[in-house]
Parts: C-alpha cells; structure tokens; sequence
C-alpha cells in the first residue's frame, strides 16, 4: 500500500465531511488546483482507500428507530460453520452491522427495527435460527448520544 502524504489525508477528511462536494470546491479546500486533485482521488479509489461514496439515511425517519446489540454465542467456531453464519447474517435486512468478538461470546450484532416488538419477532425467527447459534444476549439501545458512519480521520 502506497503511503499517503498530507493532501491525499486531507482529501479524504473533506470527502467525508461532504461526499458530494464537487472536484472544483475539494481542489481549493486541499489547496490544489482541479486536474491534480481528480488525479489523486482516482488514485485513492483505485488503491481501497476510498470504497465508494452514499448517503448516510435517517432511519428514524423511515421508521426504524429501535436499536440493539446482540452477543452471539455459536456452538462450534470451526471455518465452516462461521463461514455458514456469515452467509445468513448478510440475508437478514434487519442486521446493520457484524463483527466477529474476540471476547467470551463470538458475534456482536446491531440490529435496526421499528420497535421493541418487531426486535422481538427478528430475534426469535430469524437471528435465533441462523445456523450454530448457542446464545444470545441483547443490549437495547435507549439514546443515541453520538451516531456516525465512520470517524473523521
């Protein structure tokens, strides 16, 4: 990986505050005139850094606003049945987010419905069924006291 200097950093700070700001406005922020500055986010695509660009939605908004963390225990962690779990849990709409814990438990789950009812219903049909579950446990979220996509870099 090709190491970035200060303006390929500063790009993508801009680019995160406002993935919509056009070429013309991110050159002048960066201190770089248009070309070099399409050149060096064709650059930073190219190479991963950047992963493409999208809205950040208002869930609430659309009515999903019950929020909660699943522990997950699995009753065999060998390759194949994770691999067996990672490929349900991305069928499930209702699951925002999984990562695999190094903790006493093996997956944390963020899970987005509309209410503590509907949770309920994703829990007992869906995220309970999903292949080599042992246990869950569930952390309701009662405040979103800071929220964003990613951290600014």
């Amino acid at each position: 990986m090709e190491p970035l200097d200060k303006l390929d950093m500063a790009i993508l700070r801009e680019l995160q505050k406002n993935g919509r700001v056009t070429v013309t406005e991110l050159a002048s922020r960066v201190g770089l005139s248009k070309t070099p500055c399409q050149v060096r986010m064709k650059r930073l695509e190219e190479l991963g850094y950047i992963k493409g660009y999208t809205a950040l939605i208002d869930q609430k908004k659309l009515g999903a606003k019950q929020v909660a963390f699943v522990q997950v225990t699995m009753n065999d962690t060998k390759t194949k049945a994770l691999q067996a779990f990672n490929e349900a849990v991305r069928a499930i709409p209702e699951i925002e987010q999984c990562h695999m814990i190094a903790a006493n438990f093996d997956y944390l789950l963020k899970v987005r419905t509309s209410d503590i009812e509907s949770y309920r219903e994703v829990l007992g049909e869906k995220i309970s069924n999903l292949p080599y579950v042992k246990q869950t446990s569930t952390f309701v979220v009662m405040e979103d006291v800071k929220d964003i996509a990613s951290k600014l870099i």
